[in-house]
């Protein structure tokens, strides 16, 4: 056996790796982390929009008032506490977000519905969509009256300091948010009042009969409390206007009750004939011209009424029974709406002399117009309202003695 030749290997050449540069290498790390943390930055923001869109803890709707002066935190932390919101950082950080843009939180009292989420909640408390209330003043009320009113007021504050002038206030309804002062919102009352009759005046005729605002807005609460009928008041207005230019009487008995009772704007008996005698400033049977000062707080239809009366020469109107008034430009024309009236309600005729019917206890209650209050402005079936002419003439069918007694 031959010697075998031995085997001779050549090893291979070693291939050396080529590897990648270092900025390559660190910025695949940075990918993979960057990638890693975006997904849990997402998982985080997912579940912080999941709790931020989510119903709330609340079972049922919730009022609350977030008080004044509290930092955003503070809200967030109160809202929690109240068991509207379930989260006060995810609160407070959605509401830091929304100031950026604007969005400030606005304190109030807010009605937060069952379930709200705090999505909904941070939406109510940065639009302000807080409580409101109202109140509503009806034509003809005097300003004690209003204060009345304005005290039983619960959601006011404050005490009021000064019942305002008759007639400063403009009858209306007004809204206002919880913890508003009562001077403020009778302040804006007076206010829309002087704005309304800035407004209006420049409508007043250059022949009217009233010559300033203050006389304006005391013959339209004469008008006011005379009628609840709307569409009459142009008529009454235009029937003491024609009286004043005449030089005659008002004769208006709500301006007697006026000048016996005040701000309280109610009577609690019918007028007597020794309360129609009774001197007063407001007394418009004793008194030439309109008497010192509004008697009341009229509406803008009242005060329109007036800066447009109706084109017309009546100067009498009585009740017709039906809630309404019977007008008239002569007494024989009043006569006999008088006369009608009383056959339609059963009650007889009364002597024709003026002094015939003579009242002998001076505190008998006269016929005359039911004594007028807020929200019942149209005598009753049973007090017929009638107008006179000064002087009364004679021999003339007039039912006035057992009504109203006439200038003599």
């Amino acid at each position: 056996m031959k010697d075998e030749e031995p085997i001779t290997r050549v090893s291979e050449p070693a291939i050396a790796r080529k590897r990648r540069p270092v900025l390559l290498r660190l910025l695949g790390r940075w990918l993979i982390w960057a990638v890693g943390l975006g997904a849990i930055f997402a998982g985080v923001i997912a579940w912080v929009w999941l709790n931020f869109t989510a119903p709330g803890p609340l079972v049922a709707k919730k009022i609350y008032e977030i008080p004044k002066s509290l930092s955003r935190e503070e809200i967030a932390l109160a809202l929690k506490e109240q068991g509207i919101i379930s989260d006060a950082r995810i609160f407070s950080a959605a509401a830091a977000v929304n100031a950026f843009r604007g969005g400030r939180l606005k304190t109030g009292e807010y009605e937060f519905p069952a379930n709200a989420s705090m999505q909904d909640v941070l939406s109510m408390v940065t639009a302000g969509k807080y409580l409101t209330y109202k109140v509503t003043i009806p034509e003809g009320w005097t300003s004690q009256m209003v204060v009345n009113r304005l005290n039983e007021q619960t959601e006011l504050d404050g005490v009021v300091s000064k019942v305002p002038d008759e007639g400063s206030i403009l009858p209306d309804t007004y809204v206002f948010r919880r913890g508003l002062s009562r001077d403020k919102l009778l302040a804006d009352m007076q206010a829309a009042q002087t704005k309304l009759l800035d407004q209006e005046w420049s409508r007043l005729p250059s022949d009217s009969a009233v010559k300033t605002k203050q006389e304006l807005v005391t013959l339209a609460s004469i008008v006011e409390k005379e009628t609840g009928v709307a569409e009459e008041r142009p008529m009454v207005a235009a029937v003491f206007i024609n009286r004043l230019k005449q030089k005659m009487r008002l004769q208006s008995d709500p301006t007697i009750i006026y000048g016996l009772v005040g701000g309280k704007g109610k009577l609690d008996h019918p007028i007597t004939r020794s309360e129609l005698d009774q001197q007063t400033p407001y007394n418009t049977y004793q008194i030439d011209g309109l008497p010192p000062g509004p008697i009341a707080n009229p509406g803008k239809a009242a005060i329109e009424a007036v800066l447009s009366p109706a084109k017309t020469d009546y100067i009498y109107f009585v009740a017709n029974g039906s809630g309404g008034h019977a007008f008239a430009t002569t007494l024989e024309e009043h006569n006999a709406n008088v006369k009608k009236w009383r056959a339609l309600n059963g009650q007889a005729d009364v002597p024709t002399e003026p002094d015939a019917a003579a009242v002998p206890d001076a505190n008998a209650p006269v016929p005359a117009p039911a004594p007028v209050v807020a929200g019942d402005k149209t005598p009753t079936a049973a007090t017929p309202e009638i107008k006179v002419a000064d002087p009364v003439p004679a021999k003339k069918i007039i039912p006035i003695p057992t009504f109203k007694k006439p200038k003599k």
